[in-house]
């Protein structure tokens, strides 16, 4: 099962022949890679898979995406 997770550009730069961004999955950032989806711009959502930016969502679906995440997650942390 491969998992992605949505995250928020908030910066773009390009590093070599990489086109780079910065992404922010709720207030944890990290570097991924954009060749995959050059059309994407600075305040867009961004699927990510391994690092790489697979696809552009909306906001709307990206904050329910994060929302089930972490009903998820909290589900986890109730387990004993």
């Amino acid at each position: 099962m491969c998992l992605s997770i949505p995250g928020k550009i908030t910066e773009i730069k390009h590093e070599g022949s990489l086109l780079m961004g910065m992404v922010d999955f709720g207030g944890v950032t990290r570097e991924v890679c954009l060749d995959y989806v050059p059309e994407a711009q600075v305040g867009q959502y961004v699927l990510i898979h391994v690092g790489f930016a697979i696809s552009l969502m909306d906001e709307e679906e990206a904050q329910e995406t994060l929302k089930l995440i972490r009903e998820v997650a909290d589900f986890e942390n109730e387990i004993p």
